[in-house]
Formats: structure tokens, sequence, C-alpha cells
């Protein structure tokens, strides 16, 4: 298996071409006792921490032995956007750094767990969205022996974040950049590792092997831990608040490509886990039942914005009428109209909506009729 490249021993990879810039989605102190017994047991898994003690600090919830799950409370929203630590003893990773502007959760989880900052070794972001890395720079200002691994194709935009920058100012306005994301700090080169498919990371006792997931973005990757059978899935394994019985497929242009994410659901399949863990939000330990659900989902949106097109919709009777339609699927197969309010907070319909619309231009009804025949 090959390991890891750093970006300094190998071509800087050529930026997403013309007219493809990133559109980002929305969405402690030391105790005594080991780490995992300052983690958070007890609650169902999934559930979202509820001490409010620390509104930055929330108390790291244990997934798996060595695995804590970081509530990020992203803008004030518990529940929606997750970091996670895996602790390899020797070797100590943050994987999904988050924006830099809920950096004090996780350097706040890190030493709820008995670690320092100092202790990281590694930084892995599935893509370089900035609800996922837009932290990354920042945080290895705190992290001196860390590294940051990423895609090839995300590697650019790490490097320099103007392109992020600029599309998330353009969706969500100057003003409440700061707010929602904080500052895009530049990863240094020489702290930048591009990982390829199949590469492997080892943390310690324990080991990460990048898996090339497009389909939510071209520049995605999910983290297999073989040894464990755990799949850090980011976007590409969809969303799904407190293990509610409906996972949503995040779909914001530009890069949406549903081919692609179709072959990437099928490749995280083989991996046969026992446990994924999406960043939207914490671990289930159904996959089989998981992945059927965002495949149905997928190819039924698909189908149903081929309708929608045929019939004139424009973009905005689009989005309205797929907030109608997904909000009823939730309220159908959770019983819970906060549960419908949550996933829209955690993906705003007239983003999904956008990026479906620009998929089914791109791709029409041969796409859909090749999800039909899967």
């Amino acid at each position: 298996m090959r390991g890891p490249h750093p970006a300094t021993l190998k071509p800087r990879p050529a930026p997403l071409p013309a007219g493809h810039a990133e559109v980002v989605p929305p969405p402690c102190s030391h105790g005594g006792g080991t780490g995992e017994e300052r983690a958070r047991e007890g609650a169902p898994r999934g559930s979202p921490d509820t001490d409010t003690s620390h509104s930055h600090e929330p108390v790291p919830y244990l997934e798996s032995p060595g695995v804590y799950r970081i509530d990020l409370v992203w803008n004030g929203l518990p529940g929606q956007v997750a970091a996670y630590l895996v602790d390899g003893g020797d070797g100590l990773a943050v994987v999904e750094t988050g924006p830099t502007s809920t950096l004090p959760a996780v350097l706040g989880a890190i030493r709820e767990i008995g670690r320092a900052p100092e202790d990281v070794t590694h930084l892995l972001v599935t893509h370089v969205h900035l609800d996922h890395a837009g932290g990354a720079g920042a945080l290895l200002r705190h992290t001196p022996h860390a590294r940051v691994y990423v895609h090839p194709r995300g590697a650019p935009h790490l490097l320099d974040p103007s392109r992020l920058i600029a599309s998330a100012t353009q969706l969500y306005g100057q003003d409440r950049m700061d707010a929602l994301w904080g500052e895009m700090v530049p990863v240094p080169e020489d702290r930048l590792v591009v990982l390829h498919d199949g590469d492997e990371v080892p943390i310690g006792t324990r080991r990460l092997r990048a898996v090339d997931t497009p389909g939510h973005a071209v520049h995605h990757h999910a983290y297999h831990d073989p040894d464990a059978g755990l799949v850090f899935t980011g976007d590409v394994g969809g969303i799904r608040l407190e293990r509610q019985p409906y996972v949503c497929a995040p779909t914001p242009p530009p890069d949406i490509d549903l081919g692609a994410w179709r072959e990437s659901i099928r490749r995280l399949r083989a991996l046969k886990p026992a446990m994924l863990l999406p960043t939207h939000f914490g671990g289930v330990d159904d996959p089989e039942w998981h992945l059927d659900d965002l495949a149905r989902r997928l190819d039924g949106w698909a189908r149903w914005t081929g309708e929608q097109a045929a019939s004139g919709a424009g973009p905005a009777a689009l989005a309205d009428a797929l907030a109608r339609r997904a909000t009823a699927d939730i309220i159908a197969a959770t019983g819970s109209e906060a549960a419908a309010r949550a996933y829209e907070l955690a993906v705003p319909y007239p983003m999904v909506a956008a990026g479906l619309e620009r998929w089914w231009k791109k791709h029409g009804h041969a796409a859909s009729e090749a999800g039909d025949r899967a």
C-alpha cells in the first residue's frame, strides 16, 4: 500500500477548471480520570451533547474505543457539525477541523480527553468545504507537530483559500463571514500532505486509509479504519441527525455528480464497515440501512428534479417544492417537526435544489435512467 506524499515532494495538483469555484455547504479544562472516563457516556449514541456550561467546549462523546466525537456547536447549533479525535497512543488525529469559528471546541475537547494540542500529529479533512476544513490552517498554529492531510484536488485550496473565501462570501455575505466561519488561514506547503486513493496514514497504533469518494465534491476522501471497522464519511455518506431514520443527500453546486456518488456508495458498502461516522452528525451502527436510504434518496431526487424541470419549474419554485417534499418525508419518517427543521438548517433546500438543477441540466435523462438500472 502506498504511503502519503508530502505536498512539497509532488507537483502541486492543478486547480479545478475555470467556473468550478467551490460553494460552501452550510452545514476546557482538564478534569480527573482518564480521557475515556471524561468522555460523555451513557446517552444514546448520536444524541446531542446537552452540557451547555461551556458553550464552546462541549464534552466529547466516545463513539468507539479511542474515537471521540466533538459537537462543534457551529453557529450556536448543537448536533449539526462534528469533528472527531482518533487516539492512537503515540499519535493523535483530528478528522475534520471544522471552521476557525469553532476552534475553541476542538482545542477544549483535546484537553478534555487528557491530551494537549501539542500531542496532535495529524489533521485529516474529507474535503475542503469550510465546515470541514476551514479551520485547518488556524489549528496548525496550536498543534506544532501536526500536518494536514487532504485530497489532491483539495490541496490547492488549502494552500491558497482565496477562491473558497470568495465563494463563501458571495453566498453568505461579508457581514456574516467572520461569525460563521472565522478567518481561513492558508496551510503552509511544508505542512500539507497530499493523499491519493488507498494511501494509509499511521496514527500511533491505528491507521486510516484514504478512499476516493467523489459525488458530493470532486476533492472528497472518506477515511477507513480497517482494524476497527470505522469509516469517516464526510458528506458523501449523507446527513443523518441524531440517528433519525432519514438520510439526507447534501447536493450543493457545483461538483455534484450522482453517477460518481453512486459508485462512492458502492465503495463504502464494499468496506463492510461496522460504523459510519458522518460529519453531520455522529456515528451510526446500521451502515447497510443508512447507505440504502441515501441511495434511494439520491435516485428519487434525481428523477423528481427531472419531472420538475420538464414541467418548467424555475429555481425558486424548485426549491420551494423540494422543501415541501423533504419536510413531509422527514416528518413521515421521524414523526417530528423539530427533526424536519433541524435537517433544513443542516442543508438549506435552495442550495440542495441548485445543485440538483445544475446536475440535471448537465446530465439529464441519461444519468437518471442509469440510476433506474442500478
